[in-house]
């Protein structure tokens, strides 16, 4: 099934004066993908503060086991269901609605984020409770149409997602539907499993599955899968959807002297998880944006409690940073950060996995991330320690991290790494002593 697609241009705008007599902006709750945390909606959430959206009326949030399930009906440790998602959906709308007295909140869910929404919204009953949804790259026709995964909610003609895609239209009227999807680039919307071991597979579905019959739907060329979200352009629609008139800016206005906090998560047993992890220590320390060294005594050295926090702590708009977390199971992670310009009580930390062999062989490992993206070639500019990383494919976006592995000899000087505009020096540890670096990109 074709839709239609539409530009920037497509939404009606009103006038300064009627969004005044409208009163206050809907609150909006923002959810992850598969595996993923609410940090990755930082940059999204600092765009809408730096376009006047109260800060209490934005709200990402984690869903505590991430990951779905291979079978959504069988129980899976460290995985959640379709239920259970939508389950917390709707614990997570009740409280922001009691915490701002707002009768109806909007709602924005990048990939799996969208699964809930669209459960909770249209099957569940919860229009009354939802002004606007927002999906962003959310397989809603699935990912794949296989028999041997008939069970998986990613599947086209599975339980879950034949539920939600029986009816003649996927949305209701009481409830405003936005989906955003890429043209060509969305590694979970392509007629063949390029994300498989077998590439040329036929998935049954195509680049057009992110879109809702009755929905907006529009289309943002290039993107990738995670961008659909993340990124200005998805930021710009987002904005426009739920405020009706377009952003003043997509820049993001700096503070003075930004405040960061957020939870030290894990990966029990190999599973990226979301519940906290106690007894974590966390150290904080400014670097030199051109060495990666660092400049002074620790900003903060804590440990964490029962649930998680390593802050609050005060930084400088300007200041590079080295996060060094030391968490039960895991290795010592180095996380080198370009500058905060705002704050956010989002900034969640997660242990680098366990060493494998070939990390272990090396003198010390740096993994360059990209939360918010992937990294494309050859559309992006990438560039690890001079030269572009080997282990980033060509073609359709499906990589968010390189891997550099380096020599004992070489531990201890600065490691440039270039996505695009945004450079981040880092320094490698040694891997001996159970440590491993990360250059994670912001933007």
């Amino acid at each position: 099934m074709r839709f239609p697609r539409r530009g920037l241009l497509a939404l009606p705008f009103l006038s300064t004066l009627a969004r005044a007599q409208e009163g206050p902006p809907p609150p909006i709750l923002f959810l992850h993908g598969n595996g993923d945390h609410a940090a990755l909606w930082q940059t999204t959430l600092w765009r809408f503060e730096s376009n006047g959206w109260p800060r209490a009326r934005l709200r990402a949030v984690n869903f505590p086991d991430p990951l779905a399930r291979d079978d959504d009906a069988v129980p899976q440790p460290g995985r959640s269901s379709s239920v259970e998602q939508t389950e917390r959906l709707a614990a997570f709308i009740r409280d922001l609605r009691a915490e701002t007295g707002a009768s109806r909140v909007a709602l924005a869910g990048n990939s799996r984020g969208g699964n809930p929404i669209r459960d909770f919204v249209v099957q569940q009953g919860g229009a009354s409770q939802v002004s606007h949804a927002v999906l962003c790259g959310t397989p809603n026709r699935g990912v794949m149409d296989w028999p041997e995964r008939a069970g998986s909610e990613f599947n086209s003609r599975g339980p879950f997602l034949s539920r939600l895609n029986a009816g003649p239209a996927d949305v209701v009227p009481e409830t405003s539907f936005l989906t955003l999807r890429s043209d060509a680039n969305d590694l979970y919307a392509q007629p063949r499993a390029v994300w498989s071991p077998t590439p040329d597979r036929p998935t049954g579905t195509d680049v057009d599955g992110p879109a809702l019959r009755g929905a907006t739907n529009l289309v943002l060329p290039g993107l990738d899968h995670r961008e659909t979200a993340y990124h200005p352009r998805a930021f710009a629609e987002m904005y426009r959807f739920i405020a009706s008139r377009a952003p003043a800016r997509l820049a993001v206005l700096p503070e003075a002297r930004p405040v960061l906090d957020g939870l030290v998560t894990g990966t029990p047993g190999g599973v990226q998880s979301n519940r906290p992890v106690e007894g974590a220590t966390v150290e904080l320390f400014r670097t030199d944006p051109e060495t990666g060294a660092r400049i002074g005594e620790a900003l903060l050295r804590r440990t964490t409690g029962a649930k998680g926090r390593w802050g609050p702590v005060a930084v400088e708009s300007g200041w590079t940073l080295e996060f060094v977390v030391a968490a039960p199971g895991h290795p010592v992670t180095h996380i080198y950060r370009s500058p905060f310009p705002r704050s956010s009580d989002v900034v969640h930390l997660r242990p680098a996995r366990p060493l494998m062999e070939a990390d272990r062989a090396a003198g010390g490992v740096l993994l360059f991330t990209r939360p918010r993206g992937y990294f494309s070639l050859p559309r992006d500019t990438i560039l690890l320690d001079g030269g572009v990383p080997g282990d980033v494919p060509q073609g359709i976006a499906r990589s968010a991290t390189a891997t550099l592995r380096l020599p004992a000899g070489e531990l201890g000087r600065p490691i440039p790494a270039l996505f695009n505009e945004e450079r981040l020096v880092a320094r490698a540890w040694p891997a001996a002593e159970g440590r491993i670096a990360v250059a994670e990109l912001t933007w």
